[in-house]
């Protein structure tokens, strides 16, 4: 999700002043990490793994949430962690920097040794009771919950489909995380990408697969029509919608 040039140099969140009743809420609530890794993975997408001791024994399943703390206040960004790992108290998310806000600022300044702290993991998309085939239709925003999908999933694998702004890039980043047989599909200005997602998306449901529509509100919702339309169960169909235009909090 940044513009080219150097990244920012911001304070990590936890460092921020906070008034006396921001940091007593933040010590009941939050969990704090430090941040052993972040490795690059193209311009917008960066690999960061946390640890720390209140990370250990969590009860975690594939595609809850977190909500890291951004500045001062209570204010925080959503992510999906790709993995969990309770033994050694470590999580590992994807973050995408796009535009300008707190969460790309954040990642785009994220360095080794930071701290932060965050909410969760909380629910968020319940995927324990899917069994293949899975169909996951998403965007850039989807990737880490589709490697956290394809690492739990009971029975077999999933296919993916994203809509995204930068083919090439996304493959890299898809390949990085092996992810590489997703399929990327390049957004049109008036959404006409969309049509080719609905016809692969119905081909497969004749084949009885289930859904999980994540990503763009107004892409879930077009998507969602078309396959009830076709006759598409409702109990085979979830969805999140994680963003939409000019609008925050989504999930």
């Amino acid at each position: 999700m940044n513009r080219p040039g150097q990244a920012p140099d911001i304070s990590e969140p936890s460092q921020v002043p906070q008034g006396r009743v921001t940091r007593m809420l933040l010590r009941w609530l939050m969990r704090p990490a430090h941040v052993v890794s972040v490795e690059t993975l193209s311009p917008h997408f960066r690999l960061v793994e946390l640890e720390g001791e209140a990370l250990r024994d969590v009860a975690w399943t594939a595609g809850q949430k977190i909500q890291v703390a951004m500045g001062a206040g209570l204010s925080a960004r959503t992510y999906t962690p790709m993995s969990w790992d309770t033994g050694r108290g470590r999580t590992r998310l994807l973050a995408f920097a796009h535009g300008e806000g707190p969460g790309a600022r954040w990642a785009s300044g994220l360095r080794q040794g930071d701290t932060c702290q965050f909410f969760g993991p909380r629910r968020s998309l319940d995927l324990a009771d899917l069994e293949a085939p899975v169909v996951l239709f998403g965007d850039e925003t989807s990737f880490g919950l589709a490697s956290a999908l394809r690492d739990n999933l009971q029975a077999g694998g999933a296919l993916h489909m994203f809509e995204v702004t930068d083919v090439l890039e996304s493959q890299q980043v898809l390949e990085a995380i092996s992810l590489g047989q997703a399929r990327s599909i390049a957004r049109s200005a008036g959404e006409e990408h969309l049509a080719t997602v609905e016809a692969e998306m119905l081909r497969l449901a004749a084949n009885g697969a289930q859904f999980v529509l994540t990503g763009k509100a107004s892409s879930i919702q077009r998507i969602s029509r078309a396959l009830k339309a076709a006759g598409v169960a409702s109990s085979r169909i979830k969805v999140k919608a994680y963003w939409a235009p000019d609008k925050t909090g989504l999930d």
